[in-house]
C-alpha cells in the first residue's frame, strides 16, 4: 500500500469473543460498561501504532453485516485482526477451520493473502496460555503475521494488537521469512544479495567495519557505535561460527543477522534496509527509482557524466579480480549478478561493437565505452542499470547525477563551439561495399579477427575514441545502415553528427547508390558528408554512373574521396570523420583545403593593405618635414 494511505483494519470473530471491546478499549483506553452491538469505524489517531499514518478500524457483525459485504469489507481491508476467547476453545479452532479459509477465499491479491493479526481475549479469565497452538496455525498459513494474547478488561495488549497490525501491512513478515522453514524466502535472500554486494566496495565478498557503517548510514542515518557493532559480531559468531571471517561479516553472516531481526518481532529494520536500496512490499525495486523522468530537448544528446564514469571505473576495479586491466566472462557474470539480468552480452556483444585486448576481454575502456553507447542510444536502460548496481548508494542524489544532457546541436553550430564528446556517424553503402569490416577496422587493430566468424556477423552499432589535437578526444559511434539500395532511408536513419557514404572501388555498380543517397537526403543538409572508397589496394574501375565519384566531389564542393583499405588500418578516416562530427562548422565550407587557401589568401591580402597603408603614412609624414 502507498505509505501516505490510511491503514485499514477489519476486526472479525465469532459473536461475544470482544471484537468491540476491544475496539472501544482502545478509543476510551477503559472498559466499556455497556458494549453495543457493532462500533462505529473509528480512527486512531496518529500518535498511536508505530508509522504516522492515519488507522481505521471497522468491526464486522454478523447481525447486521451480510456476506456480501463483508466479503467487500475483506477486499477493502489491508489487514484482518481475527478476535477468539481464550476461554472458548471452539473459537480458537474456528480461525482455522472458518476465519482462515473464508479470508483466503474472498482476499487474495497477486498470488498472495491479506495479512492477519490473532488476537486472544479475555486473557483475564485462564490460567494458560494459547501461543503453542496459534503457533501451529501460523505454520499452516504463513498471512498470519503474529499473535496477541489480550485483555478488553484490564486494558492488557490492547494497545499492541493495533500495533502489530499497522506492522502487519507496512511491514509484514510474509515476504520476508517462511515460517515452517525458519529461513528468509529466496525473494529476500536475493535482495540482501543485491544489498550486500554494492555494502562490498572493495569486492572480498565480506563486510568491514568500514563497509558495515556505509550499510548503517545508507538505511539508518547514523553509524554503529563500536560497542555496538562489537556485539553485533558476537551474536553472529554464537549461532553462526563462519558468519564472522577476521572480524569481517560473510554474507551468510549478513543473512542471519536479519534472520534473527525477524524472528524477535523486528522486520522493520529489515524492511527499512530493503526499503532504502529501493525495494517495494513486493521486494521488487520500485519503477520510480530504477528509471526516473529525466528530460532530452530536441537536437539534445546524453553522456555520462565526471560522476558516472567514476562509479563505472570503481565498479570495474572492484570486479577486476586479478587486477589485470580486463574483465574475464567469470567477472563480468559476477558484476552483474545482482541485477535482474546482464546489461548487454559478453561475448555477441561487447566483442563486436567495443574494442578489446589480444584476448578478447572487455578492458577499462571498452567498458566505459560500451556504457557510453548505451546511455547515448538507451538513457533509460542506463539509469536502470546504474540502480541496479548501486550507484545511488554511491553517491547521494538519484543516478540522474550520471548523467549529463548536452546543449543543442544548433546551438554549436551558432557558436562554432562543441560542448559534446560524442557523436553518431551513419555508414552508409550498398551490399557488399565492405560496411562491416569498415566499421570493425575502428574496434580491431589486428585485421585478422575480421575473419572470425562470429565477428563478421552484423551489428548495428561500434564505438572507440578519436584523439583529435592537443588532448581533445571525442567518442564516435558508427552506425551501419543495411540495405539501403532495396528501401528509402528512415528519417531516424538519416539524421546524425557526419555521413560516411561508402563505395567498392573495384565494383563499377557501387559508387550510384551512394550518389542518388547524397542528392536526395545530404545536399542541402547541413550534416557534413565524407565518401570513402574500400577495397582501394585493389584495381580501380571505372563506375558506372554520369560523373566519375572525383568529379562528384568537385562538382558538389565536398572533401575528396578518402582510400580506404584494410590492409593500411591507420585509423586517419575516422578521426577525419571525429573531427567533422565536431565541428561541422569546418565542414559546412565543404572543402578544408579550400578554406585554408582562402584564409590565407584572405591574410595576405589584410597584411598587404595594412603595409600599403603604412608606406603612404610615412611617405606623408616625411614630405611634411621636409
Amino acid at each position: 500500500m502507498p505509505m501516505n494511505e490510511a491503514v485499514r483494519v477489519l476486526v472479525v470473530g465469532d459473536p461475544g469473543v470482544g471484537k468491540t471491546s476491544l475496539i472501544l478499549a482502545l478509543v476510551s483506553e477503559e472498559f466499556p460498561v455497556e458494549v453495543p452491538r457493532k462500533a462505529e469505524e473509528i480512527v486512531i489517531p496518529l500518535g498511536v501504532g508505530q508509522a504516522a499514518v492515519p488507522t481505521n478500524i471497522l468491526d464486522y457483525s454478523c447481525t447486521e453485516m451480510s456476506e456480501e459485504q463483508l466479503s467487500l469489507e475483506i477486499k477493502k481491508a489491508h489487514v484482518i485482526c481475527i478476535v477468539y476467547a481464550m476461554n472458548q476453545r471452539e473459537s480458537l479452532a474456528r480461525i482455522e477451520n472458518y476465519w482462515l479459509n473464508l479470508l483466503r477465499s474472498s482476499s487474495q491479491e497477486n498470488g498472495s493473502y491479506k495479512p492477519v493479526v490473532l488476537a486472544g481475549n479475555k486473557s483475564d479469565l485462564v490460567e494458560y496460555s494459547t501461543i503453542d497452538n496459534v503457533t501451529q496455525i501460523m505454520e499452516s498459513f504463513p498471512e498470519v503475521e503474529s499473535i496477541v494474547e489480550c485483555s478488553a478488561k484490564t486494558l492488557q495488549n490492547v494497545i499492541e494488537i493495533f500495533y502489530f497490525a499497522q506492522k502487519a501491512v507496512l511491514n509484514p513478515t510474509s515476504p520476508l521469512y517462511i515460517m515452517d522453514q525458519q529461513d528468509l524466502t529466496p525473494e529476500c535472500k536475493r535482495a540482501l544479495w543485491r544489498i550486500f554486494k554494492i555494502c562490498d566496495i572493495d569486492g572480498d565478498n565480506y563486510l568491514n567495519d568500514y563497509e558495515i557503517n556505509l550499510f548503517q548510514e545508507q538505511c539508518f542515518g547514523i553509524p554503529l557505535q563500536p560497542n555496538i557493532l562489537t556485539d553485533v559480531k558476537a551474536i553472529i559468531k554464537q549461532h553462526l561460527p563462519d558468519g564472522i571471517y577476521k572480524e569481517s561479516i560473510t554474507f551468510r553472516g549478513f543473512l542471519l543477522l536479519h534472520c534473527l531481526f525477524i524472528q524477535r518481532g523486528r522486520s522493520e529494520t529489515t524492511w527499512a534496509c530493503l526499503r532504502s536500496y529501493g525495494y517495494n512490499d513486493h521486494l521488487d525495486i520500485c519503477p520510480e527509482y530504477l528509471r526516473p523522468s529525466i528530460k532530452i530537448p530536441t537536437g539534445c544528446t546524453t553522456e555520462l557524466s565526471s560522476s558516472g564514469k567514476n562509479f563505472l571505473i570503481s565498479l570495474f576495479e572492484k570486479y577486476d579480480r586479478d587486477s589485470d586491466g580486463a574483465l574475464s566472462a567469470k567477472d563480468h557474470k559476477m558484476l552483474f549478478s545482482i541485477c535482474p539480468d546482464p546489461a548487454w552480452s559478453y561475448l555477441a556483444d561487447i566483442k563486436k561493437c567495443c574494442p578489446t585486448n589480444e584476448a578478447g576481454l572487455i578492458t577499462l575502456e571498452g567498458w566505459l565505452l560500451r556504457w557510453i553507447l548505451m546511455t547515448y542510444l538507451e538513457v533509460p536502460r542506463t539509469l536502470e542499470y546504474l540502480f541496479y548496481l548501486g550507484f545511488n548508494a554511491y553517491e547521494d542524489g538519484t543516478q540522474l547525477n550520471a548523467i549529463q544532457v548536452t546543449r543543442e546541436k544548433r546551438l554549436d553550430l551558432s557558436t562554432q563551439q562543441t560542448s559534446r564528446s560524442v557523436y553518431m556517424c551513419h555508414v552508409i553503402g550498398s551490399k557488399g561495399v565492405g560496411k562491416t569490416s569498415f566499421c570493425r577496422a575502428f574496434i580491431v587493430d589486428d585485421m585478422n579477427k575480421l575473419i572470425d566468424k562470429d565477428f563478421n556477423t552484423n551489428i548495428e552499432h561500434c564505438i572507440n575514441s578519436a584523439k583529435l589535437e592537443g588532448n581533445d578526444e571525442k567518442q564516435l559511434i558508427l552506425r551501419e545502415i543495411i540495405n539501403v539500395a532495396l528501401d528509402p532511408l528512415q528519417p531516424e536513419e538519416v539524421k546524425c553528427d557526419v555521413v560516411c557514404l561508402i563505395y567498392d572501388i573495384s565494383h563499377p555498380q557501387s559508387f550510384e547508390s551512394i550518389a542518388r543517397i547524397y542528392l536526395k537526403y545530404y545536399i542541402k543538409s547541413k550534416i557534413p558528408v565524407l565518401i570513402v572508397s574500400t577495397k582501394s589496394d585493389k584495381a580501380k574501375c571505372r563506375q558506372d554512373y554520369i560523373q566519375q565519384p572525383e568529379e562528384f566531389c568537385k562538382k558538389n564542393n565536398i572533401l575528396p574521396v578518402y582510400r580506404f583499405s584494410l590492409r593500411n588500418n591507420n585509423k586517419e578516416v575516422y578521426i577525419k570523420l571525429a573531427k567533422m562530427a565536431a565541428y561541422p562548422h569546418l565542414a559546412q565550407i565543404k572543402s578544408w583545403k579550400k578554406t585554408i587557401w582562402f584564409k590565407a589568401g584572405a591574410s595576405v591580402a589584410v597584411i598587404t593593405l595594412f603595409g600599403f597603408c603604412v608606406f603612404k603614412t610615412l611617405r606623408a609624414f616625411n614630405i611634411i618635414r621636409s
